[in-house]
């Protein structure tokens, strides 16, 4: 079992919130009882485990009925010595594992997603929630998931969370998952399944692998189409007592645990921690042999990108105290994120650390109470890595944007980059802070920008959808003046910006339009290479990084794409560029 690491008053405990018990009927092995399955629990570490069985709470209920029975049994005196043992070793085991009621669900296209439920939750309230998520009555106990399919998505996460449950989406990167690859349906409906509020979090079956192209790296709001950082972790899937040895897939209790930082073994410490923005708190269960686990040293490798970002100082000498509060409200007009202070983002360098961290905290929140309005609040807290203590700030999306550096500058986040925001970025995030009080409000409305009513919904633009994720669309040029004006969206966003200049560009945006000024006046005749109405333009580097101007032809003509870099390849892009399908 791996060594329990503390923080403050944290502690790593070990869970496995999918497990299926002899209730489900795809139950490999029938005979294993409720005890045999606790006490494998215990042998595996586990702190917290979840019984999570197609479509019916059935096994956690019988599981409950045979205690019930034996309390009975004991309390009139009427209890064998073999049923005292029993009893005594599923009390015992009770002290030991938290084991919370749930159930896997079957949505509409078969998506499997897990409702897991408080302590004290009655298994009446929950089999209610199952009926009114269309389950028949007569099937409830059952335990198969072809029952389902009744209810949609999005309906299954909001009865879940009404509810008071924690909604996760099953093993989504997968057969039957909301974020499985290959299944064919609108990229806005995959939006809402993977970025919808009731949803607490991922369960994934990737979460050891380390890279981009991993499931928890793909949501962890870097993208612009999927902008919310989703907490992600594993689970066992188990339909048996222990692994297959014969099919290495069929795993048993504890074969695929996470570890989570929590205060106390209890729904509500798990409730907790899917609801905060600190996703340094959940890992892949780690062996006793493997090194600590150091989630700053993952971070470094990781380096700066729209929701992270590094600095060596809060030294108001150099500017570097005004580039971490930029960086703060840049990060609550994006997406949130994190910012570690005290190292570089270059894994290579010597990690310099706080020399007196808590006059730094005081320092940093007095800066964002006076600086940053309206108010923010952000969490800072120190951490040790390589023998040095740095300070990490975990910074909200704000509910209220825009948030304004010393009353007048407003700053926003493009991938590595913290920007004064223009005048129609402006515009975006008041819209967007008048939609977030709308939703709360639960409302929807289109609001006058003054430039005529435009639809706060995603767009659904087939269009619009095939556009790269990434780079700089240059979407038309004004000569006024005496000098060129461009409108250019930036896909990393999704903003559209006009009147910008050579001037006034940015450093992508700046490379977009000297591309795009050098295009030739008959593109037919120019050496594109083509796949139907894709074309590559350009292949070469911005930095270190690959990069692509690209070209789509459309009945209302050409769209020119700029430094698009390998995250922002997709569908039909992914040929013309000789790369694999994920």
């Amino acid at each position: 079992m791996a060594k329990k690491q503390t923080r403050g008053s944290m502690q790593w405990r070990t869970m496995d919130l999918h497990l299926h018990t002899p209730a489900s009927v795809d139950y490999q092995q029938p005979g294993v009882t409720y005890l045999e399955i606790l006490q494998r629990a215990e042998a595996r570490g586990l702190d917290i485990i979840a019984f999570t069985d197609h479509n019916t709470i059935a096994g956690y209920r019988q599981m409950m009925e045979d205690v019930e029975k034996l309390e009975f049994l004991e309390s009139s005196g009427r209890l064998l010595a073999d049923e005292q043992v029993q009893l005594n070793e599923f009390r015992r085991l009770f002290k030991k594992v938290l084991v919370l009621a749930g159930f896997e669900f079957t949505a509409t296209f078969g998506f499997h997603i897990l409702g897991i439920f408080p302590e004290d939750k009655p298994l009446r309230e929950i089999e209610h929630i199952l009926l009114n998520l269309n389950i028949p009555a007569e099937q409830l106990d059952y335990g198969s998931d072809t029952v389902g399919a009744t209810t949609d998505v999005i309906g299954a996460y909001l009865a879940i969370a009404e509810a008071g449950g924690l909604a996760i989406a099953a093993h989504a990167n997968s057969t039957h998952g909301v974020a499985m690859r290959g299944f064919t349906f609108g990229g806005q409906t995959r939006i809402a399944y993977t970025q919808d509020p009731n949803l607490d979090a991922l369960e994934v079956t990737d979460l050891e692998k380390k890279g981009r192209r991993t499931t928890a790296a793909f949501f962890n709001g870097t993208k612009p189409e999927y902008p919310r950082r989703m907490h992600c972790i594993q689970g066992s899937d188990a339909h048996r007592l222990t692994s297959d040895k014969q099919r290495q897939g069929n795993l048993g209790v504890g074969d695929r645990p996470t570890d989570v930082l929590i205060p106390d073994i209890s729904f509500r410490a798990l409730k907790e921690l899917f609801s905060s923005n600190d996703f340094s708190r959940t890992r892949p269960h780690r062996l006793k042999a493997e090194p600590a686990y150091d989630f700053i040293r993952t971070a470094r490798e990781e380096g700066a990108n729209i929701v992270q970002d590094f600095h060596e100082s809060l030294s108001v000498r150099g500017g570097r105290l005004y580039a971490v509060v930029a960086d703060i409200s840049a990060f609550a007009n994006a997406n949130g994120g994190t910012l570690f202070l005290g190292l570089s983002a270059d894994p290579r360098k010597a990690i310099t650390g706080m020399s007196n961290p808590d006059q730094a905290i005081v320092q940093l929140e007095k800066e964002i109470g006076n600086r940053i309005s309206p108010h923010l609040h952000c969490t800072i807290d120190a951490h040790k890595t390589g023998g040095k203590t740095i300070l990490r700030v975990l910074v909200p999306r704000g509910d209220d944007p825009p948030y304004v550096v010393d009353d007048y500058k407003i700053y926003v986040r493009t991938e590595s980059e913290t920007s004064q925001a223009v005048r129609d970025e402006i515009v975006s995030l008041v819209q967007r802070g008048k939609s977030d009080s709308l939703q709360l409000a639960g409302k929807t409305e289109t609001l006058d920008t003054g430039e005529g009513k435009k639809d706060l919904a995603l767009p659904t633009d087939e269009k619009v959808e095939l556009a790269p994720r990434t780079g700089v669309e240059v979407v038309s040029v004004e000569e006024r003046d005496g000098g060129s004006f461009y409108t250019v969206r930036d896909l990393r966003n999704g903003n559209v910006v006009k009147n910008v200049t050579l001037k006034s560009a940015r450093r992508l945006w700046h490379y977009a339009l000297t591309q795009y000024a050098r295009l030739p006046a008959n593109l037919e005749k120019a050496e594109i290479q083509w796949q139907g109405d894709f074309g590559l333009l350009h292949q070469g580097k911005l930095g270190k990084r690959p990069n692509y101007d690209l070209v789509q032809r459309t009945p209302q003509g050409y769209r020119y794409y700029f430094g698009v870099t390998d995250d922002g390849i997709h569908g039909p892009w992914k040929q013309l560029v000789g790369q694999d399908e994920e």
